[in-house]
């Protein structure tokens, strides 16, 4: 399918210490933490530097413990929940099924509760791109190591940790209102922002000039600003917007290698400049 549809292990933090006399010293053992499967592979456990393959029978009991809380979060969709799927599955190209899935197998799916609630986060984001996943279990090799391979994944993000390197979805509330399944079309706005290959800046460019500043030229009512379109106010404001665009264009043009500086020969062999008065001759 093409998403990352293995569901999240709950975190299991150990947090004894284990003292040991040696040498008239202590030591001390670290707590460790089991990641999610969302960010890692369920077969591994790191310790430091070091990676150690667990055992069945522990894959097994996270394998359980995932699922139930798989379908726990399944059973708490509802129309609000089905409202995002929605309208991820046509931003995506993906089936509704795929994004459902995707979605109660992140290990941040509470962003979304802390969305919807009154005066909770203003954005929702998810980013659709390669990331780096374990290939088989049979990939997991004696010493702990595993062969990766870049597979699309679809995940939610804070947007500050992750490279963004492919398509961003997201969802921006328009008041602080508690978001209901009566109201989540009309105070929850959706869009797409695709940087395929990194390309950050053409991607601003497509969804400023093909989305955004048509849909203002084409808006009607601005508010508590009269006159909609015909306002002074209104026109230097989307004057504003090409000529911000047209300087976008411009500055990527450029960045694309459209200006190349051209290799300037030396003569003189900048090693045998000894003392200032050679620097001087030589200018």
């Amino acid at each position: 399918t093409g998403v990352d549809l293995c569901p999240p292990l709950i975190a299991i933090k150990k947090d004894t210490e284990s003292k040991h006399r040696r040498r008239g010293g202590v030591l001390k053992t670290r707590s460790t933490e089991l990641g999610s499967a969302v960010t890692g592979s369920p077969f591994l456990m790191t310790t430091g530097k070091k990676s150690i393959v667990l055992s069945s029978e522990t894959r097994k009991e996270l394998a359980k413990q995932a699922k139930v809380t798989r379908e726990e979060r399944r059973a708490q969709i509802d129309e609000r929940h089905k409202y995002l799927i929605s309208r991820l599955a046509d931003g995506m190209g993906l089936s509704e099924q795929q994004v459902e899935e995707a979605i109660i197998s992140d290990d941040k799916f509470q962003l979304i509760e802390q969305f919807f609630a009154p005066s909770g986060l203003k954005k929702l984001l998810f980013f659709y791109q390669d990331v780096l996943q374990q290939k088989s279990n049979a990939s997991l090799r004696s010493d702990g190591s595993t062969n990766n391979l870049l597979q699309k994944k679809l995940f939610l993000t804070m947007g500050a940790t992750e490279n963004f390197t492919g398509i961003c979805a997201f969802f921006l509330r328009t008041s602080d209102k508690v978001i209901t399944a009566s109201n989540v079309s009309q105070e929850v706005n959706f869009g797409v922002f695709d940087c395929s290959n990194g390309n950050i800046l053409q991607g601003l460019e497509f969804f400023l000039s093909q989305i955004m500043i048509p849909a203002l030229k084409s808006q009607q009512h601005w508010g508590a600003v009269k006159e909609g379109l015909k306002n002074s106010q209104i026109q230097d404001f989307l004057y504003s917007v090409d000529r911000f665009v047209g300087t976008l264009s411009s500055s990527r043009q450029n960045l694309e290698d459209k200006i190349q500086l051209a290799k300037v020969d030396i003569d003189i062999n900048v090693s045998n400049l000894q003392n200032p008065s050679d620097y001087i001759t030589a200018g």
